[in-house]
């Protein structure tokens, strides 16, 4: 401030301003605050937006390390994320409509526990299978069954030579067919044929086949056989029996598919599967085809001898003795001209029985061998009861008076009894010892 010169009035006071201002006035609130200056700083606390801790218990994403071993939650009532469930539901993984897709099907479904726990169940799930390069054999049996039909087949082109006789110059062509005509025995059509016509066989249902091939596939695959090679058939029978026809049919009762355990109804199948292998089958029906016309012929020769003599009767013993003259004359020539051969023939049923026997011994042993010999042996004690309530029954009709088989009728029986199919068996069922 400027000093005033004596004598002149005092100036008045303004306040100084700084002649170089570069800044605008501050705002009203002023720096110069010494209580305030002088506090220290204090950093920003916000307790309410700070995790309590950093592992963070509550939140889905502090899970433990897989590496680590499971802790619990650190709070029971803690929410489970819905991403990471404790226990798996059950119940979608079952779509609903599984059940009623499988209900059909018998095989999809499990064996009752009766079967399960029954000593001749055997499990038939699909395994690696080897096939064997040798499938099927003839054995003795076999060629033994074919040389007996020879004195049949031989009386067979002797009918059909007289029958080709009215042909006159193709009667050559006709022998040559019907010898030609014993291949009709592998041809697959004609095998379904004499299965349905002659054996009263029928294809199985889908329940049935659900639960045969199962079955078939394990006693195929123990044999080392392709089983698609044979066809399965089914006999609408309630009797226990099975049977081996033509040259690749297999066929079994219902009541044998029904009413056994798998394992003895793959004892049933492993036997009659022995009698393909040994060739029993194919060679059984090709001796019957070719001694077909010869039995024809004895037939009709038997029919017309019957008519005759009962015509002759008429006129009493004169007319009888003609008859009978008559045919010895023809039976006598026959005989001479053919050396005997007839003669035999009155013999070969008896040895055909044998051979039939023998067949069946060689097949119990196939699936013995396969290692169905307990189940066999189940199979034959039923087939035994049956045996002895028909004779029971038998009996109760004569009055009771039991009846008892023939000489001739044991003879003639194609199967062996009870007994000696057991005997053979116990070799494979006694237990083996170790070495």
């Amino acid at each position: 401030m400027t000093q005033q010169p004596p004598g002149y009035p005092e100036y008045p006071e303004y306040p100084e301003y700084p002649e170089q201002s570069a800044q605008a006035p501050q705002p009203q609130v002023p720096p110069q605050y010494p209580s305030q200056a002088a506090r220290p700083p204090v950093p920003p606390h916000y307790p309410q937006q700070q995790p309590p801790s950093p592992t963070y218990p509550q939140t889905p994403y502090t899970y433990p390390q897989a590496p680590q071993a499971p802790q619990p939650y650190p709070q029971a009532s803690a929410p489970i994320p819905p991403q990471y469930p404790q226990t798996p539901p059950q119940a979608p993984l079952t779509p609903p409509a599984q059940p009623q897709a499988q209900a059909p099907a018998p095989a999809a479904r499990p064996a009752p526990a009766e079967d399960l726990d029954h000593p001749n169940h055997i499990n038939t799930d699909a395994r690696r299978v080897h096939i064997s390069s040798q499938q099927r054999h003839t054995d003795a049996t076999a060629v033994g069954n074919l040389l007996l039909y020879l004195p049949n087949f031989l009386c067979s082109l002797a009918v059909v030579g007289l029958f080709s006789a009215f042909f006159g110059k193709l009667a050559f062509v006709v022998i040559l067919l019907w010898l030609a005509s014993g291949a009709l025995v592998f041809h697959r059509p004609t095998e379904s044929a004499l299965a349905r016509r002659l054996l009263h066989l029928r294809y199985p249902t889908p329940q049935e086949r659900a639960k045969i091939e199962p079955v078939w596939r394990e006693v195929t695959a123990r044999a080392g056989v392709e089983g698609r090679n044979y066809e399965l058939w089914v006999e609408d029978s309630d009797g226990l029996n099975a049977v081996a026809a033509a040259g690749h049919i297999v066929g079994v009762t219902r009541f044998a598919l029904n009413e056994l355990p798998n394992g003895e109804l793959a004892a049933v199948m492993a036997h009659e599967l022995g009698h393909h292998v040994g060739g029993h089958a194919w060679s059984g029906l090709l001796g019957y085809w070719y001694a077909l016309p010869g039995r024809m012929a004895w037939r009709v020769l038997k029919a017309v001898s019957v008519v005759a003599f009962h015509v002759s009767r008429a006129f009493g013993c004169f007319g009888v003795a003609f008859v009978v003259m008559i045919v010895g004359g023809i039976a006598f020539a026959t005989i001479s001209t053919l050396y005997g051969l007839p003669l035999l023939i009155l013999g070969v049923p008896y040895a055909l029985a044998a051979v039939g026997r023998r067949a069946e011994l060689r097949a119990d042993e196939h699936a013995a061998a396969l290692g169905f010999a307990p189940m066999l042996a189940s199979v034959l004690d039923k087939l035994h009861q049956g045996e002895q309530h028909e004779q029971a029954a038998q009996t109760a009709r004569n009055g009771g008076v039991p009846v008892e088989e023939s000489a001739l009728s044991k003879l003639l029986s194609s199967h062996p009894d009870y007994h000696t199919r057991l005997h053979h068996l116990q070799q494979y069922l006694q237990p083996q010892r170790p070495y």
